[in-house]
């Protein structure tokens, strides 16, 4: 089978050459011409010789509408577009109709399996009409893990994109437990190894996880993690996740608690703890902390430093 790719980065141009060692020809577009199979959009299409045309887009979701509007214009009635991004689930059946329009086939795929996915095999979760999924099976079958599971068509357009936000907003809670587990192991002194800790629950646990096996693999790596900033950046989709859990009034108080967490890592301070701390001040006579002494900050969690900073006096209540 043919198929045209869009955007060979570190997915794309893994997924090219899985499914090329699975016998089928792709085209890859990239706009770094040193990794490019063709030299456009155009050329890209124009070289897809068996009907019908097949094209994969695997793109930042802000370069999405826009291939696809050229798309549009470049393929013929019968032809499928997928959209294998992370792209929001709410795009999708937009994107469905405006294809539909010239009756060109639309899925959305959402897909995982990161740098390994060449290797191991990537999970899909599909959404669209079934005849356009039977269409472009093979291509699903050759990325997919060996075996009956890491393929799935979700539902109608949306749903592949829907499912794979979600799984991504149940990686972001399973990377913060995990990370809570290792800081409060690497502060309790009594705990001497703690990466060969964690490397023991690999096997016989019921919290072992591939996501496990990545830990132990940079604890390796950096035992304290020294090397690497406190800095944890997010992406749309653990945001899409809880805005989708408030439209449809679903509780997901972890996802939601780890996007936060997120929020905080990327903070230089953290407003919200001042306030809360004048606060305590104000009605307890709570110690605070000089701005930049975090000597006495520490002093203060250990119990050490009582009494408030001079010149912030506790006010007695007005009513």
């Amino acid at each position: 089978m043919q198929i045209g790719l869009v955007g060979l980065g570190k997915m794309g141009g893994n997924m090219r050459e899985r499914i090329r060692n699975a016998g089928h020809t792709v085209i890859g577009y990239d706009r770094n011409q040193e990794i490019s199979d063709s030299t456009s959009l155009q050329d890209m299409v124009d070289q897809l010789t068996e009907g019908p045309k097949v094209v994969w887009v695997m793109l930042p979701v802000q370069f999405v509408d826009d291939t696809i509007s050229q798309l549009r214009d470049m393929l013929n009635p019968g032809d499928i577009v997928i959209d294998g991004g992370n792209s929001k689930y709410t795009n999708d059946p937009r994107h469905a109709e405006f294809l539909a329009e010239k009756q060109i086939g639309f899925l959305d795929c959402g897909v995982s399996g990161g740098i390994w996915g060449l290797k191991l095999g990537y999970a899909l979760m599909v959404g669209g009409k079934a005849e356009d999924v039977a269409t472009v099976q093979p291509i699903f079958d050759a990325l997919k893990p060996e075996g009956d599971a890491g393929f799935v068509h979700a539902g109608d357009h949306g749903a592949g994109h829907f499912a794979k936000m979600v799984h991504n907003g149940i990686e972001y809670a399973l990377m913060q437990a995990y990370a809570e587990g290792w800081e409060l192991l690497e502060k309790a002194d009594m705990v001497t190894d703690v990466p060969a800790t964690f490397a023991s629950w690999k096997e016989g646990t019921v919290i072992r996880s591939w996501l496990l096996d990545l830990m132990v693999d940079a604890l390796d790596k950096d035992p304290h993690l020294d090397q690497i900033d406190d800095i944890a950046e997010d992406s749309g989709e653990g945001r899409w996740t809880v805005n989708a859990a408030i439209d449809l009034g679903v509780p997901v108080p972890t996802i939601a608690a780890s996007l936060f967490a997120r929020f905080v890592s990327q903070q230089d301070e953290k407003p919200a703890m001042k306030m809360i701390a004048a606060m305590r001040n104000e009605f307890g006579g709570h110690a605070v902390v000089a701005a930049g002494n975090r000597t006495q900050a520490d002093q203060i969690v250990a119990g050490e430093g009582g009494n408030p900073v001079t010149g912030m006096t506790p006010k007695a209540p007005t009513n």
